[in-house]
């Protein structure tokens, strides 16, 4: 599937990996539409690329109603949907047991819905739209690019919640990609490493220079631009379906 004329909505596309690969898209000859809670972000990025090739929709990825809202504005601007890129999501960190209490179920339960639920129902939707496009040369309609974790494998002490939930993108990634084979959409998962987004904005040098110290190659956090990069990737390659792909420079992490 080629770049230039593809429309995409990209979830988390206000900051960090998503705008990335919102910036990647629209600077190869693509258009995207931004699904996120960040309106002032949101709003500088349409300005910087264009209304013409963004389009920023208020949008919470749990809610079936903003999302649905969402896939027909993109089509009714943009005329169709592509592809869809999925990076909203939150972290948390509590152990299943603390000194004091036992992990806040109410906790474990926002961050599944967010990360896990939030990407199947964005996946569901943009694919219904996906379905209805006119098959290219290789009888794609679409692609879905979702966002998991190292942490989906390696999960750190404190990481119950966020690595079930990563670890529920990389589990559902092979039977979606089956699912809808019958209609053209391929499916992908990124499971990025330690990537400088505004995650570690606030860490103090030190903290960032040991923490990219922990990559055994390339010694540094990885630049959201690398995650766009395999993103387009994706996107340009058929052959691409149903695996996850570790964005890590092979780092394994420990327990803490």
């Amino acid at each position: 599937m080629k770049i230039k004329g593809l429309v995409a909505v990209v979830t988390g596309g206000a900051s960090g990996l998503g705008e990335a690969a919102v910036t990647r898209l629209v600077e190869n000859g693509g258009r995207a539409a931004i699904l996120d809670l960040q309106e002032e972000r949101g709003a500088a990025l349409v300005e910087k690329l264009g209304s013409d090739n963004v389009l920023y929709i208020k949008t919470n990825v749990t809610s079936e109603e903003d999302v649905q809202s969402a896939v027909n504005q993109a089509v009714e601007k943009f005329g169709a949907i592509h592809a869809a890129i999925n990076c909203a999501g939150i972290g948390a960190a509590e152990k299943t047991l603390g000194k004091e209490k036992p992990h806040d179920l109410g906790v474990f339960t926002k961050v599944i819905q967010v990360n896990l639920i939030g990407t199947f129902n964005v996946i569901r939707l943009a694919a219904e739209k996906m379905a209805q496009n006119a098959p290219n040369e290789e009888g794609e309609r679409g692609v879905i690019i979702n966002t998991a974790s190292v942490a989906a494998f390696d999960g750190q002490i404190g990481q119950a919640a966020y690595s079930a939930s990563k670890g529920g993108i990389v589990g559902m990634t092979l039977p979606i990609a089956r699912d809808l084979s019958r209609n053209g959409i391929r499916v992908m998962t990124i499971a990025p490493g330690l990537i400088d987004t505004p995650l570690f904005a606030g860490a103090p040098e030190k903290v960032r220079q040991a923490l990219g110290a922990m990559v055994p190659f390339p010694p540094r956090l990885g630049y959201p631009s690398e995650y766009a990069m395999l993103a387009q990737s994706i996107i340009e390659n058929p052959l691409l379906n149903g695996e996850t792909i570790r964005l890590d420079g092979a780092i394994r992490m420990q327990p803490k």
